[in-house]
């Protein structure tokens, strides 16, 4: 398949979808080319390739970080706490279900693990209570100038974090509109929130209807009735809002499962 420019300029086409026409074949490339064209003008005109590079570069030496020696003395607590929860459990089973003497050799052994579990537990006390009071004397934050050399690291570029928050900016706005339409008496807005980070996780089915030029979003039924009910509220004011799929006359229909009205 061809293109031909009113210039005389032919662009060819191949393709392996066999089972498509070549009008279709033909829009779909086209519009491949389109998304190029747009990234490369983004690229000239708006260095978006230099917003999302991977470079590194040093912390000023006033930035607060995290104090590496704190981070192992917690760590050390975590630890101790984690050996010290294990061993009073383990005290309070053997206390509850003790060993049955008619094993003189198994009754023996079970008799001086319990013994010495009180001992142990005591030992690990007394080394937490240590270790915290170090921890305290410890400062949590430091600057970036009182970090040993070997303890210094690079952060990325300030520009791809400055895009990947306004990403997560629009996403969030996008978020929050949508909680104002399920919020009421019996929703409050965190439990909004909840919901649709629930629905950002659920599986969904894209169903284009030509012939009645819609593209439905079938969302599966949630496992809880209440959030079925509030789903299909915040889907009627999204199927209000009548919005075409970007680069198509296709009007986006949101739906839940097994319903078949839009």
């Amino acid at each position: 398949m061809r293109k031909l420019t009113d210039s005389g300029h032919q662009s060819s086409v191949i393709c392996t979808a066999f089972d498509l026409d070549p009008s279709a074949i033909a829009a779909r490339m086209f519009s491949r080319w389109s998304q190029e064209n747009f990234f490369n003008y983004m690229m000239k005109h708006f260095e978006i390739d230099v917003i999302l590079e991977y470079g590194a570069t040093e912390f000023s030496g006033t930035q607060q970080v995290v104090n590496p020696a704190w981070r192992i003395l917690d760590r050390k607590r975590n630890q101790l706490q984690n050996k010290l929860r294990y061993r009073r459990a383990r005290f309070a089973e053997m206390s509850l279900h003790p060993q049955d003497e008619v094993d003189e050799k198994r009754y023996k052994k079970w008799v001086k693990q319990k013994a010495d579990l009180p001992d142990e537990i005591q030992n690990y006390e007394q080394e937490l209570e240590a270790l915290k009071s170090r921890i305290k004397a410890t400062d949590k934050h430091i600057s970036w100038s009182q970090l040993e050399k070997s303890e210094k690291f690079l952060r990325l570029l300030p520009g791809r974090e400055r895009l990947m928050d306004t990403i997560r900016m629009i996403a969030y706005r996008a978020e929050t509109a949508m909680v104002q339409m399920i919020t009421g008496p019996t929703v409050n807005t965190s439990q909004a929130r909840r919901l649709l980070q629930d629905l950002f996780l659920t599986e969904a089915d894209i169903l284009p209807d030509r012939q009645n030029k819609q593209l439905i979003i079938r969302v599966h039924n949630s496992s809880r009735t209440a959030a079925n009910k509030y789903l299909t509220q915040l889907f009627e004011h999204l199927n209000q809002a009548q919005n075409d799929y970007p680069g198509t006359d296709l009007r986006l229909v949101y739906q839940l499962g097994g319903i078949s009205d839009g």
